[in-house]
C-alpha cells in the first residue's frame, strides 16, 4: 500500500501513510525535530520541539528517558500541530498511530506512553507557556496541567538541539 511519500533529511523515501520501522532513522528524526518550533513558531525566540523533547526526557525515571525523548517523534515525519488543531483533526491521529507504531518497533519502546512521560509532556508545556509565549501564559489550555517543571529554556539553535538530542539518545539506549 505504500502511497506517496515524502523525501526525509538522509535522502531516502517516507511513506506517512504506509511507515514501517525500517523506514525508521533517529538521525532523520533529530534534524527534523530541532527544526521544528513548538507553538507553530509562535515563541519569543525559536524553541524546537527537539529541545523540548530533551527537556522530557530528564525529567521521567532513566528507564523512561528512552521514550521520553522519542514521544513526539513521529512529529518528524508529520510535523509538529499545535494540540487544539490536533485533536481537530482525527485523521492526523491515525497517521501519528501508525508512525508511532513503527517508531516503537524500531526501537523497541512501548506503544502507550507510560503515565509519567504524559505527565513530564504536561509539565513541561506548563513551563514553556511561561518562558515560551509572549505574554507569558498557559491558561488557555484545554485540560488542567501540572505544575510547571524546574526547568530552564535555553532556546538551543537548531544544530545545538540536534547534537544535544543525539547525545540524549545515545546515552538513553545503551
Amino acid at each position: 500500500m505504500r502511497g506517496n511519500w515524502i523525501q526525509i533529511y538522509g535522502g531516502a523515501a517516507f511513506y506517512p501513510l504506509d511507515p514501517r520501522p525500517e523506514d525508521i532513522h533517529i538521525e532523520d528524526i533529530a534534524h527534523s525535530l530541532a527544526h521544528q518550533c513548538r507553538f507553530a513558531g509562535h515563541t519569543v525566540d525559536f524553541y524546537s520541539v527537539a529541545e523540548h523533547s530533551c527537556y522530557v526526557a530528564r525529567l521521567v525515571p532513566p528507564e523512561m528517558r528512552l521514550v521520553a525523548l522519542l514521544h513526539d517523534a513521529a512529529e518528524a515525519y508529520l510535523l509538529d500541530l499545535p494540540r487544539p488543531i490536533k485533536e481537530m483533526l482525527p485523521e492526523y491521529r491515525v497517521m501519528e498511530d501508525r508512525v508511532w507504531a513503527a517508531i516503537t518497533k524500531r526501537f523497541d519502546l512501548p506503544l502507550i506512553l507510560p503515565r509519567e512521560v504524559k505527565y513530564a509532556d504536561n509539565a513541561m508545556l506548563a513551563t514553556e507557556g511561561r518562558q515560551a509565549l509572549n505574554p507569558p501564559g498557559a491558561e488557555a489550555w484545554t485540560a488542567p496541567l501540572p505544575p510547571p517543571a524546574e526547568v530552564v529554556l535555553r532556546f538551543w539553535s537548531p544544530e545545538n538541539a540536534k547534537r544535544h538530542f543525539l547525545h540524549a539518545f545515545k546515552e538513553f539506549s545503551t
